[in-house]
């Protein structure tokens, strides 16, 4: 600087007043030296201004001088603990190594809040001696000071050249060596490793793997899976294991960050295995994350996993699930394979109506599976019966109406009416079923009946009763269906025939017709002549 210029500046800092003084103690710091004797000596004269507001500035145009000789004041403004606390040790961070020495001494001296205050400004000093007393303040016993030299130390990275950020590295990963004389405590150990993370050292990944298991503190773990994420995505198998395990931690300040990194890993056939530990995650948010990730996976044991979701109380997360079963083949044999072994006729409902969009997928021999499980539980009266039947409905509507048809008739042909009965029933439910199959369920009821003559006995008789309502429907042919099912024996015949001869009108003249029909086919056996009789009494003969 001039010699003119830098007299000018020293009488302005010694007699100048206001704002034109501050000016002149900026320039001073900006673009003075420290060989400069009499600036640095007006500039410490204004340090011994008790309560100037240009304190504050002169102590950091002291520092970017970075003039030796203003130290001990500094050290001095620091132990007192006052406004020019932070500022004054940030200028004994910029002093080199004398200055990173001083406050180094000052915070092994200070109490913890003083020490808080120095580490979090110590780091802004600039300098590399700065820096590594910052690291060494990592290793305070107050978690308050660990934090704050952590935040500046993270503030100042993106500022530091490559060469200081490897050195800060080195400083960092020896201090984590796990064969180090003193290992830092848990708070230490975790802001260093985040401060590592910040780096983006790759060298550091091997510290990351060695702090994930679930013996260290969750905010270590938690900064090791940070500074994970900043590499590339592992491919080793136990190293995919060890983040499947933090994902699937009861922590969720685990359990995010875990999560981020395994967004970008593939599953395969081979490790998806792995994969479904995530499904028994204590937390939904996992669940839901592994749905997505093993949804293509078409594999039997993921599917059992997924099948294990759809009991699960979050409502979006059994969607996820049943979605992911429906698109693919063994997530759909798996629901086939759950709702057969289905222990209550709720359980059976819940998974009918999961595969009831994709029944028409069904293969000829799950329905022929389904039909003969089906079919058991509706000969066993249990429940379980009905979700089955709706299933295969919505498969194939009309193609189950035939095999319960031919089901029917086929046990009626085997003289197994009870059997045969229920299975009709299935299909006169149906207000559109034709008089054809409820004459078959009529006329197996009379099989079934008791033949019982007396009046209470007959009214009550279901059978009787279907009889009556196909004698209504005038396009049918009642007593030409009855004499055709030659499986009516003489008692079947005289039962229906003695009931509708009592009658009136219509059911009178069918009665005739059936006792016609007995005598006709047996005329000398006992229910014949008892036919005969009974036309006789009614007055038909």
């Amino acid at each position: 600087m001039a010699d003119v210029t830098l007299k000018k500046l020293v009488q302005l800092i010694g007699a100048a007043e206001g704002e034109l003084r501050r000016a002149a103690v900026l320039v001073a710091g900006a673009v003075g030296s420290a060989k400069e004797r009499d600036l640095v000596k007006a500039l410490l004269a204004v340090l011994d201004e008790a309560g100037s507001p240009l304190r504050p500035v002169a102590v950091e145009a002291l520092g970017r001088l970075g003039a030796d000789e203003a130290l001990p004041q500094l050290v001095e403004l620091v132990c007192a603990g006052g406004a020019e606390l932070d500022e004054a040790a940030r200028a004994a961070g910029r002093m080199g190594a004398r200055g990173a020495k001083a406050m180094a001494k000052v915070m092994a001296e200070a109490p913890p809040p003083l020490r808080r205050r120095i580490a979090a400004a110590l780091a802004h000093g600039g300098t590399q001696s700065a820096v590594h007393a910052t690291v060494q303040a990592l290793t305070d016993a107050d978690a308050g000071v660990v934090e704050a030299a952590a935040r500046s130390l993270a503030a100042e990275i993106p500022s530091l050249s490559d060469a200081h950020r490897r050195t800060l590295a080195d400083q960092l990963i020896e201090s984590l060596d796990p064969k180090a004389d003193s290992p830092p405590p848990p708070a230490s150990e975790a802001a260093m490793v985040r401060l590592l993370a910040a780096l983006h050292d790759p060298r550091a990944e091997e510290v990351y793997w060695a702090r994930l298991g679930p013996g260290h503190p969750r905010s270590l773990r938690a900064a090791a899976l940070q500074g994970l994420g900043t590499l590339p995505p592992p491919t080793a198998d136990g190293k995919l294991q060890q983040l499947l395990a933090c994902a699937a931690d009861a922590d969720f300040q685990v359990v995010a960050p875990a999560l981020m990194i395994l967004r970008h890993v593939p599953v395969s056939r081979k490790n998806a295995k792995h994969w479904q530990r995530l499904l028994e995650a204590p937390d939904v948010a996992t669940r839901l994350f592994a749905v997505e990730k093993v949804r293509d996976a078409d594999s039997p044991e993921v599917a059992q996993a997924l099948l294990g979701q759809l009991r699960h109380p979050d409502r979006k997360l059994r969607d996820e699930a049943l979605a992911a079963l429906r698109g693919n083949a063994s997530g759909r044999q798996a629901l086939f394979d759950a709702l057969l072994a289905a222990a209550n006729p709720d359980e059976a409902w819940f998974l009918a109506r999961a595969q009831a969009e994709s029944a028409g997928e069904l293969t000829e021999k799950q329905r022929a599976e389904l039909f003969e499980r089906a079919g058991s539980y509706q000969e066993a009266e249990d429940r379980r019966a009905e979700p089955l039947w709706s299933l295969l409905r919505s498969a194939d509507a009309e193609g189950l109406r035939q095999r319960i048809e031919e089901k029917a008739l086929a046990l009626r042909k085997q003289r197994d009416y009870g059997r045969g009965l229920g299975y009709l029933r299935l299909l006169t439910r149906d207000p559109a079923c034709g008089p054809a199959l409820r004459f078959e369920q009529a006329a197996m009821g009379l099989k079934q009946s008791g033949h019982d003559t007396a009046a209470v006995t007959r009214n009550a008789e279901p059978c009787l009763a279907q009889f009556a309502r196909l004698l209504q429907d005038t396009d049918f042919d009642l007593l030409g269906a009855v004499g055709k099912a030659k499986w009516l024996d003489d008692e079947d015949l005289f039962y229906l025939g003695f009931h509708f001869a009592g009658e009136n009108r219509q059911a009178k003249e069918f009665g005739k017709g059936v006792l016609e029909l007995l005598v006709k086919r047996s005329p000398k056996s006992e229910r014949g002549k008892d036919a005969k009789r009974k036309l006789k009494s009614e007055g038909l003969a």
